[in-house]
């Protein structure tokens, strides 16, 4: 026993350290750890000279006295974190002086008077909590390398520590804190050869915005590495990492980040690692971030959707990609970034296919890489393809109908609404409220009033439909025509130059003629007003084969006797009478 040299007693429910543990001289590595110990007496240690190890994490020690390591001259590391200290009993201000590594951490000492560690002058990591006075704490710790401890957020200094390369800062809010903190991390400026940099805030601060200005990381030509929790809720100044030159990685974690500008990458051509996570990014904006040497991104935990694969392409080193727990889109919104993902040779994207898709709903199940974006390419080809000749022959034959078959498109139309108002009528029954509709130019309006309607109304009492008197106000044109068409049983068209050359004569003529052909029945009559030669009929094809077929009325020339006309007139009147 006496040539021991590692001991294992962790776990054994012991209250004081064993008598018998003082006799092993040759001792090398003694572990107490999670045990019931509550104090550590000054003969505890006393023969242990070999001593280089010593854990007593996790006891219930509440004091430290100035004798307890006074012959552990070649110790190296000691744990006590854990336990319920509140005094350090100047333990470390005289003896330890090969101690390398020191943890403290959960423990519920006070606070540190000036010059605690003076006498640690070969401790290189030291980790420890709640720190109160910290203005001369560190002195005589020149070979410190680590730090990691729990600062008020009043003070952060870091005074004589010229060889630290790894701080560790956590860190809290007070509440209802509303002083100025930009002054507060001066001590910042102390460490000039600083590598590492991780500071961590415990408290919730959302309406408290922290940062560091650039100028303090100026001094710090040599940070590689910067990780910051929780603290930021909006993004840092854009020079914030201006004179960052080394930075190899850049952690902003657990914030509440929206976006990161490109210009805050400018300075970080030598970043390899960058994590954004648990943030609120809706948006990846690295096109002109100047990120040639990234390797690694992480954006896990934010609120992207909908990706542009140009910024992934714009990082030629990138080597990882993590983009899970994001809602994720998988549509063809996103089917440049999902064909990049799935084609690239060089970028992994870890849990692509682990990772389900949050929109739409009925892709639900799916998993991301899984989603197949080839209809997306394979739908909008030929979709362009479609609409494009669409358009394209659509305007063809617009412009074919409008030139060669523009009146035979209107006649059609008016045929159409012709044949909806007859099917009505023959559906309803109706009796006809018109002996007869009288279709003419208005340069012929003279004429219908001195001559036709005393003929027609006043000698024989026949029931007459004109425009002006019984069409209904407010009603279109086109129905006001076809209704006292249909509602006549007769239409006479009053023909002449001007009604040739009427638009509106045209199509009431063109309505009649369909009424004829529909019924089979002779339910037109045609009077000229005077002589048309046979070309200046030829535009109205149909009139001009009924004139070829059947018999019209001529008007007779001046000085002629008009009694026959009106006889003819009043006989084919009465033809088809009930």
């Amino acid at each position: 026993m006496k040539r021991l040299r590692r001991l294992g007693l962790r776990g054994n429910v012991l209250q004081k350290v064993p008598v018998v543990v003082n006799s092993l001289s040759s001792l090398e590595i003694l572990d107490l750890g999670f045990n019931d110990i509550l104090e550590l007496g000054c003969s505890d240690f006393v023969n242990l000279t070999s001593l280089k190890e010593l854990y007593l994490q996790y006891n219930y020690i509440r004091k430290l006295k100035r004798c307890v390591f006074q012959n552990q001259n070649v110790l190296k590391i000691l744990s006590i974190n854990s336990n319920m200290l509140l005094e350090l009993g100047g333990v470390f201000e005289t003896r330890l002086q090969k101690l390398q590594f020191l943890d403290m951490t959960r423990n519920e000492i006070p606070n540190f008077p000036n010059g605690s560690f003076k006498g640690l002058e070969s401790l290189q990591h030291l980790y420890m909590d709640k720190l109160y006075t910290t203005v001369n704490v560190f002195d005589g710790l020149h070979n410190l390398r680590s730090l990691s401890v729990y600062l008020p957020f009043e003070m952060i200094r870091f005074k004589g520590l010229h060889e630290l390369r790894n701080l560790t800062i956590y860190m809290g809010v007070p509440e209802g804190f509303n002083g100025t903190y930009a002054n507060n991390y001066k001590g910042l400026m102390e460490l000039p050869s600083v590598r590492n940099i991780t500071i961590i805030c415990k408290s919730f601060h959302f309406e408290f915005p922290l940062y560091i200005p650039s100028y303090y990381l100026h001094k710090m030509r040599h940070l590689e590495h910067f990780t910051a929790v929780n603290f930021y809720i909006e993004e840092p100044h854009l020079d914030t990492f201006m004179y960052a030159h080394n930075l190899k990685s850049l952690s902003i974690r657990a914030s509440f980040l929206t976006g990161m500008s490109p210009e805050h990458f400018q300075a970080m051509s030598n970043l390899e690692v960058l994590d954004l996570s648990e943030n609120a990014l809706r948006t990846l904006d690295f096109l002109e971030a100047n990120l040639t040497s990234l390797r690694c991104l992480i954006v896990s935990q934010n609120e992207l959707t909908v990706l542009n694969e140009s910024v992934f392409q714009s990082l030629p080193a990138l080597t990882y990609l993590d983009l899970s727990d994001n809602p994720l889109t998988c549509d063809c919104s996103n089917a440049g970034f999902l064909l990049w993902a799935l084609s690239s040779e060089q970028t992994q994207l870890t849990r692509g296919y682990n990772q389900p898709c949050t929109y739409p709903l009925s892709e639900k199940r799916t998993m991301l890489l899984d989603f197949d974006v080839r209809s997306c390419w394979m739908d909008s080809n030929f979709l362009c393809f479609i609409s494009t000749s669409s358009i394209v022959l659509f305007t063809l034959l617009a412009s074919f109908s409008y030139h060669f078959l523009r009146w035979q498109l209107v006649y059609a139309y008016y045929l159409f609404m012709a044949l909806l108002y007859d099917m009505r009528e023959r559906k309803n029954n109706e009796q006809h409220r018109y002996d007869a509709f009288i279709s003419y130019n208005v340069k012929d309006e003279e004429w219908v009033h001195r001559e036709m309607l005393p003929a027609l109304e006043d000698e024989r009492g026949w029931k007459i439909c004109l425009h002006h008197r019984d069409f209904q106000p407010g009603k279109p044109i086109i129905e006001n025509i076809t209704e006292a068409i249909y509602s006549s049983r007769k239409t006479i068209c009053v023909i002449s130059r001007p009604y040739l050359e009427s638009e509106w004569c045209s199509r009431e003529i063109q309505m009649a003629s369909f009424r004829l052909f529909d019924e089979n029945k002779d339910v037109l009559i045609l009077l000229f007003m005077e002589d048309l030669l046979d070309h200046q009929l030829s535009p109205y094809y149909r009139m001009r084969k009924m004139v070829k077929k059947s018999t019209y009325l001529s008007w007779p020339k001046a000085g002629q006797n008009t009694d026959v006309f009106w006889q003819n007139v009043h006989r084919a009147l009465e033809k088809g009478q009930p």
